[in-house]
C-alpha cells in the first residue's frame, strides 16, 4: 500500500477494500452489490465505484483479461489475481483520470502482498498488455 508521509494513500486503501469485497462476493456466490449493501459501515464512494464498475463491466473486463493472459483461463487463475486484474482492468478501461503507471503499480503491489510468489509478474504482464491496447 502506498504511503505518503507515513499516511496510507486513500486510493490504495480503496483498491484494497474493493479487492476484499469482490473476493468476498465471489467466495459467497453473491453479487458484489449485495456485499456492498450488507456492509455495516457505509462503503467509501471510490470503493463503491470500483466494485460496482467491475460488476457492471465484468463480461468485457473478463474477455480482455482472458485475451491477454496466455495459457490461462479466467476460471483457472487464483481468485485474488482474478479480482486484482478485474479492478485494474476496470480502471484502465473506465478511469482515464488515473495514470496507467499508478494502476499497474498498485495492482502489482496487491498481488505481491496477497497472492502467490509469481502473481506480481503475472499481473504486471497481463495489465501491461491490456494497457497497451486500451490506453
Amino acid at each position: 500500500m502506498t504511503k505518503r508521509s507515513g499516511v496510507e494513500d486513500p486510493r490504495s486503501v480503496a483498491r484494497e477494500s474493493a479487492l476484499t469485497l469482490l473476493y468476498e462476493a465471489e467466495s459467497k456466490g453473491v453479487t458484489p452489490r449485495d456485499v456492498v449493501d450488507a456492509q455495516v459501515i457505509p462503503v467509501d464512494q471510490v470503493v463503491r465505484l470500483l466494485v460496482l464498475g467491475v460488476m457492471e463491466h465484468q463480461s468485457e473486463i473478463d474477455a480482455s483479461i482472458t485475451a491477454h493472459s496466455t495459457g490461462w483461463t479466467i476460471e483457472r487463475m487464483p481468485a485474488l489475481d482474478r479480482n486484482i486484474l478485474r479492478v485494474a482492468t476496470f480502471e484502465l478501461m473506465q478511469r482515464a483520470d488515473v495514470p496507467t503507471a499508478v494502476i499497474l503499480d498498485e495492482a502489482v503491489e496487491l498481488a505481491k502482498r496477497f497472492s502467490t510468489d509469481d502473481s506480481g509478474r503475472f499481473v504486471n504482464g497481463v495489465l501491461s498488455a491490456i494497457a497497451a491496447e486500451v490506453r
